[in-house]
């Protein structure tokens, strides 16, 4: 059975040869006579695959010195409460900039923690666009600042980095990440679910500025503790090791591609390919700024909503798949991460045209 081109929001699209390579080493992790995920996770074997999955993501995004690199469980839901319970750090508020769905999720998760300020919410424009920062309101006495770079439900995306002063900056980078080329230290948190662009899902990377550390909540539970888990090198608890293993050989795939920068470019390759394809035609439409459109995550609807069905249906059976917009919003949408090809953008491209000849 050949490959389809699967464009699911997550988890989503791995690449070929990562897969090959782990079914390569299913049953015989360099001649040890045993599976990654038999290994104990405190044996030689399995800290030699964490100690190069560590190095191999401070190496490709320049992480600094004064960071802590964790790989935790939970998801980034999970970190919308833990971020909370670990860098209020004696304050009660923190501010929230609402973009879309994750946002929102973040927004109410934290709000059973602190006071939440609300700097900007663009809800109004229906989470098409990213409210101006001269009109944030940034309470500088706040703990942190916390920002989706990524809506992959609305399509938007922030293109470069707010700058407000020496409140905290807090990242949300699931569907991002290694994506783009960004600098780390303009940053106090970076969180990010593995299943997007790192892999499968199971593993959630935090990355800490060192001095946000060391004064959570006395009530967290030990496993969200930064501290805690930098001090056992993000294993408290027995980690998801298979999934450590895969995102580190994910993470090898990218070094081996050229590095972010690579990603980036043949991502915005990707994504002006289907933009262009969408803006010119009558039958497709994105309702995102032009300014603020995703790189990732490519919402888009047909003129008349009554093909819709039509069209997931023929596209899966052109081996187009996943293409189904989430319920919020309906309509389509294509999530193109690193690990997808141009060539299956390519393909959407030609199926889109020559569904609009004959439906149109």
């Amino acid at each position: 059975m050949s490959r389809i081109f699967n464009f699911s929001a997550g988890p989503s699209i791995l690449p070929e040869s990562v897969l090959l390579k782990a079914q390569q080493e299913l049953l015989d992790w360099h001649g040890t006579g045993m599976s990654v995920m038999e290994m104990s996770h405190r044996g030689k074997e399995f800290i030699s695959i964490a100690e190069e999955l560590k190095n191999d993501l401070i190496d490709l995004l320049n992480i600094p010195d004064n960071y802590k690199v964790l790989f935790l469980q939970g998801g980034a839901t999970g970190q919308f409460a833990a971020i909370p319970q670990n860098i209020l750090r004696g304050k009660d508020s923190a501010c929230y900039v609402n973009t879309g769905a994750w946002s929102t999720k973040a927004i109410k998760e934290a709000k059973n923690h602190c006071n939440v300020t609300v700097s900007a919410d663009a809800k109004a424009s229906n989470f098409t666009d990213i409210p101006s920062y001269a009109g944030w309101d940034v309470d500088q006495n706040a703990a942190y600042l916390h920002y989706t770079a990524n809506e992959t439900i609305h399509g938007v995306e922030f293109q470069d980095i707010p700058d407000f002063g020496d409140i905290p900056l807090v990242c949300d980078m699931s569907s991002n990440i290694l994506s783009r080329t960004v600098d780390i230290s303009k940053f106090g948190i970076i969180y990010a679910g593995s299943q997007k662009n790192m892999g499968p899902a199971g593993v959630t990377v935090v990355i800490v500025r060192d001095d946000l550390i060391g004064q959570a909540d006395s009530k967290i539970a030990s496993v969200f503790d930064y501290n805690q888990q930098a001090k056992n090198d993000s294993m408290l608890n027995t980690p998801a090791t298979y999934n450590w293993y895969l995102v580190g050989l994910v993470l090898k795939w990218v070094k081996d591609s050229g590095g972010v920068a690579a990603m980036e470019q043949q991502n915005q390759i990707k994504a002006d390919t289907l933009y262009k394809a969408i803006e010119q035609s009558s039958l497709y439409s994105n309702p995102v700024k032009n300014t603020v459109r995703s790189r990732m995550n490519v919402p888009f609807v047909l003129a008349d909503s009554e093909l819709d069905a039509e069209f997931l249906k023929l596209a899966t059976k052109s081996g187009l798949t996943t293409l189904k917009g989430h319920r919020s919003v309906g309509g389509m949408r294509a999530s193109i991460y690193n690990a997808m090809p141009v060539e299956g953008v390519n393909a959407l491209v030609s199926f889109m045209a020559e569904f609009e000849k004959t439906h149109a």
